[in-house]
């Protein structure tokens, strides 16, 4: 079953990798988020810069398994890392909700660091993040969220 499933994955990844003339600094992506939160991850470019990116994702570390939802805007910038690869660090903020039905629900504040590897002429990007969250409901507490994860960009 591993096989089968790692055999799928190349595939998609190397159909992905064969479009060409696509950029995936604009428009709207969707894809996998994993780590803590494990989900689905969304981004919309607003320019070349700036964008807004939304999880929906399942909290296994959190105490009481929650649902969670977390929205930041974000800068990236081309400059800090040299190669010849794009690889993009981004920085911003957002917001965090933690939800679940056995109790546990958190609202916080989110400063999100990463980095985005955007391979030329594919409709994909992967990223590597790290979130501390500021829980400010119904108590405060620090919080860390860490997650690696690839989108699909439609044109």
């Amino acid at each position: 079953m591993r096989w089968k499933a790692l055999s799928l994955t190349a595939l998609v990844i190397l159909t992905l990798s064969s479009f060409s003339g696509y950029s995936q600094d604009k428009g709207f992506g969707l894809g996998i988020i994993l780590g803590e939160p494990t989900g689905v991850s969304g981004k919309y470019w607003l320019d070349e810069s700036w964008a807004i990116d939304a999880g929906l994702a399942y909290s296994f570390a959190h105490p009481n398994k929650t649902f969670s939802f977390h929205a930041d805007y974000l800068f990236h910038d081309e400059t800090l890392i040299r190669s010849s690869l794009r690889l993009p660090v981004y920085y911003g903020i957002g917001a965090r909700l933690h939800a679940g039905n056995g109790g546990g629900n958190t609202f916080g504040a989110r400063g999100v660091i990463g980095i985005v590897w955007i391979p030329e002429n594919t409709p994909f990007d992967l990223f590597i993040e790290l979130a501390p969250v500021f829980n400010l409901f119904p108590e405060t507490s620090l919080h860390l969220d860490l997650a690696v994860g690839g989108r699909y960009y439609f044109k």
